[in-house]
């Protein structure tokens, strides 16, 4: 990215926060009028929503500096904004019902998985403090109520993987609603136990539970599914760009494809992400179909092909990552790419050539090892070690590179 593209990124991004502060402020202002506050409780509530608008900006700020946001959201912080946005005015507009069916749950699970769980939790208590502060007699009974629910609601929603189970937190979820909607009702209003009191409780678990369902399925379609389908299609051996790579370099291409078929192996007996070390094996030297193997290069065909976030990632790091320091998934790209290269440059040279496997391979790992090439690795000394193990196992595969 060109210092011109950082630069109005950067504006647009100081735009967006501008634009959600003063927003926050004329919702505040607006609504207490609305409301018939008096002049004193509206400068309150333009006070505290201000100041709760700004510790959100300060909070997404540095979740982008130091990417802890969730999922795909780095790359998409204005989804969050104008979630936020539309919630801010649902939170506005609540105390015009019954405190009793507000969908607090649903809205900190939302904003819980557009953004990471800190900022879920911050911005859904945020939001809730909000309905409280308009209504005409609000408490901190509703606060707790809801804050409670949505907290561990949150908690139970932040990691949904490709599998989508969530029979189990949804379950747990409005348990913990409906049993904190009871209570409340005998604890803090004093109201007697009879069949009256479910009236509310069981009407919001239902809202609440349509609401959730139609949230999740929205969320994998345009999160976790997108992804998935997405590394299917760059991940497939006839995709576009592998073909040009194979009509341009055969060399590279083969040397592309034996790489991922090693490297991913490798990260699925680790643990790591085999997907996306699989899409960076593939492409990581696509900038040759431009002439010039750089990430500037590298970059246009990802943007162009909308590749997934984690494998960008990994194919940002191979190009300007600090001199040995690399991330597991990356240690293992190189490894098996030296291991490729290596044994096909022999096998050019020789297409008979007799090669001891082993040796090839703790000479590759000595010389990586004395060249301090990974001496910051965050990869331990088991999964390096475990690496060399598998390597040395796939004797018969090396053949196929002749």
């Amino acid at each position: 990215m060109d210092q011109n593209s950082k630069m109005k990124k950067k504006n647009h991004s100081s735009i967006q926060m501008v634009l959600l502060f003063v927003f926050t402020g004329a919702i505040a202002a607006s609504f207490s009028i609305l409301y018939q506050k008096n002049i004193e409780e509206t400068q309150r509530n333009v006070f505290v929503m201000l100041m709760g608008a700004g510790t959100l900006i300060f909070m997404l700020v540095d979740a982008t500096r130091k990417e802890t946001l969730s999922y795909d959201n780095r790359r998409h912080r204005v989804r969050f904004l104008v979630l936020f946005a539309v919630c801010l005015i649902i939170a506005a507009i609540l105390p015009l019902i019954s405190y009793a069916i507000w969908p607090y749950l649903v809205i900190f699970v939302l904003l819980g998985l557009f953004s990471n769980m800190q900022i879920g939790l911050f911005s859904g208590a945020f939001l809730l403090m909000v309905s409280v502060l308009l209504e005409k007699n609000g408490g901190y009974g509703e606060f707790f109520l809801y804050f409670m629910a949505g907290a561990v609601a949150l908690t139970l929603f932040q990691n949904l993987d490709e599998e989508i189970k969530v029979g189990i937190p949804v379950f747990i979820s409005l348990l913990m609603l409906g049993v904190l909607l009871v209570a409340y009702h005998i604890l803090f209003m004093n109201m007697t136990f009879s069949l009256g009191i479910f009236v509310f409780p069981v009407l919001n678990l239902i809202i609440s539970l349509i609401l959730l369902l139609i949230l999740i399925n929205i969320f994998s379609r345009v999160t976790i599914r997108c992804g998935t389908d997405m590394y299917m299609e760059v991940n497939d051996p006839e995709f576009i760009l592998l073909v040009r790579l194979k009509e341009k370099n055969r060399e590279e291409y083969y040397r592309a494809i034996h790489t991922a078929y090693l490297a991913e192996r490798i990260a699925m007996n680790l643990g790591l992400d085999q997907r996306a070390v699989k899409t960076c094996a593939y492409y990581h030297r696509a900038g040759l179909l431009e002439g010039t193997n750089s990430w500037e290069s590298v970059q246009k065909y990802c943007k162009e092909y909308h590749f997934p976030e984690k494998s960008v990632d990994l194919m940002e790091e191979y190009y300007n990552h600090p001199a040995g320091s690399v991330s597991t998934e990356l240690a293992v790209i190189m490894v098996c790419e030296t291991v490729v290269a290596s044994i096909m440059y022999i096998f050019g040279k020789d297409h008979e050539a007799k090669i001891s496997y082993d040796e090839l391979i703790d000479r590759i790992y000595q010389k990586k090892t004395e060249s301090g090439e990974f001496r910051n690795s965050s990869m331990t000394l088991y999964e390096m070690n475990r690496m060399k193990e598998l390597l040395k196992k796939e004797k018969l595969y090396y053949d196929f590179l002749r």
